[in-house]
């Protein structure tokens, strides 16, 4: 699966009257390689962007170092199914990936495991599980779902960067949950057409924060390919499009419309995902399951709380340019809450378990 840049993890590039904050390295902000800063936004993503000069001035006016869904002219989704032509190749930094991740694993739905666990058990043919993770980034979801499954796992980790690669093998867990032997291979490159064929011998398919970055024929294709392949999926943490407060705001609701708005741009579904997700799993004979995992961010997660903020109201001052003069104060009150660790927030998502058909016979 490729990633690429349409994802709530790159910033608005302008966003009216909010000033850019850069932020250290630890939080997210800027990493600098060479001659050339790498300016890191991130949210439910994180990619790095070379500018084309040096140092933080070189950042283009308005950005807000955090997280938004905010991509450049033409871009196309983080995931794509089918090929688009060369363009330029932005990097997911390992830095936001490691941030998120304890977060992504608090939240992840283990009501979903169960059925997973029967499902696995009872393919036709099972010696051992064959598990492609599309879009793996730096291998979270490996080391979260690999410990809570039995038997012999190989792991087929798809990215399109090497580098982030490099860090899912190295990182991979080594042993399931009852000690037996979990190995891992890496592809690096497109899933430009998914197709049964592609995920020939394939046990299971596992995601996390794509259904949210695909159109409605990249869902349906890769609802076909699973269906085709007799494999269930676990897609995890797609956007559900609510945010909760501990202290509310008048302004948090128009900013969370705007930014679910943004979302949507250029045909991707971001709320609307997992809906559009489920009626396509069903339509190919998959019972499909679905479940709340939210993250709940406090005082204990500081560094990602900042992130996501600057890129949520980034990303809806970009929808919606009106909102920038109230924005600006209410971003510098919310971060300054998070500082102080007395901002509590739930950033809701939905876990997604499609049981296909298993092919061979069995049900």
């Amino acid at each position: 699966m490729r990633k690429t840049t349409a994802t709530p993890a790159d910033v608005a590039r302008r966003v009216g009257g909010i000033t850019v904050q850069p932020g250290r390295t630890e939080n997210g902000s800027v990493a600098e390689t060479g001659s050339v800063t790498k300016t890191l936004v991130a949210g439910d993503g994180g990619l790095v962007r070379p500018s084309a000069v040096h140092g933080v001035e070189a950042v283009a006016p308005g950005v807000i170092a955090g997280a938004g869904p905010v991509g450049l002219p033409g871009e196309r989704p983080t995931v794509r199914l089918r090929d688009s032509g060369p363009e330029e190749q932005p990097r997911y930094a390992p830095e936001w990936l490691e941030l998120r991740e304890p977060a992504d694993a608090a939240a992840r739905a283990l009501d979903l495991l169960d059925p997973l666990r029967i499902r696995l058990a009872n393919l036709p043919g099972r010696s051992g599980l064959a598990i492609h993770d599309l879009g793996c980034g730096t291998g979270s979801m490996g080391r979260w779902l690999a410990p809570r499954l039995d038997g012999p796992q190989h792991w087929v980790l798809h990215d399109r960067d090497p580098y982030l690669l490099h860090f899912a093998a190295v990182a991979s867990p080594r042993a399931a949950a009852d000690g037996s032997r979990v190995t891992v291979e890496t592809r690096r490159g497109d899933v430009a057409r998914l197709t049964p064929d592609a995920l020939a011998g394939a046990s299971l398919v596992t995601a996390s924060a794509l259904l949210d970055v695909l159109t409605r024929e990249e869902i349906e294709t890769l609802a076909a390919a699973c269906a085709g392949a007799g494999c269930p999926a676990l897609l995890t943490l797609s956007v559900a499009g609510r945010v909760e407060f501990s202290a509310p705001d008048p302004l948090d609701q128009e900013i969370a419309a705007a930014f679910n708005d943004h979302q949507r741009r250029a045909g991707l579904l971001g709320p609307d995902a997992v809906d559009v997700a489920c009626e396509a799993f069903a339509e190919h004979g998959a019972t499909v399951k679905v479940h709340p995992s939210p993250w709940r961010l406090g005082a204990e997660n500081v560094g990602l709380t900042a992130q996501w903020l600057r890129g949520w109201v980034g990303a809806a001052v970009e929808e919606r340019p009106e909102l920038a003069e109230r924005a600006e104060p209410y971003l510098a009150a919310r971060l300054a809450a998070c500082a102080a660790g007395d901002l509590h927030v739930t950033v809701h998502h939905s876990d997604l378990l499609a049981l296909a058909r298993p092919t061979g016979g069995a049900g």
